[in-house]
């Protein structure tokens, strides 16, 4: 599984990082996750505004930060 945080490297982007790993290692999953900063890949993904997540090559969330439990539910 790859997890992709799509982000310039803000704040919220270290943030929604964090989020990810923590819900990974609470549910015991393994996956790679890649901090994307380009934004010509950023746009190609169809976000119009950061931080993202996409797990599995599908965006699940955008501008916000989702919290550890909502990434659990999608990972599971």
């Amino acid at each position: 599984m790859k997890i992709e945080i799509l982000g310039t490297g803000c704040p919220k982007c270290k943030k929604l990082e964090q989020n990810a790993r923590k819900a990974l290692d609470d549910i015991d999953i393994k996956a790679e996750v890649i901090k994307v900063t380009d934004i010509n890949e950023i746009i190609d993904y169809g976000v119009m505004s950061l931080p993202a997540i996409v797990i599995g090559g599908e965006v699940k969330c955008f501008g916000r930060i989702p919290d550890i439990e909502e990434i659990k539910k999608w990972l599971k």
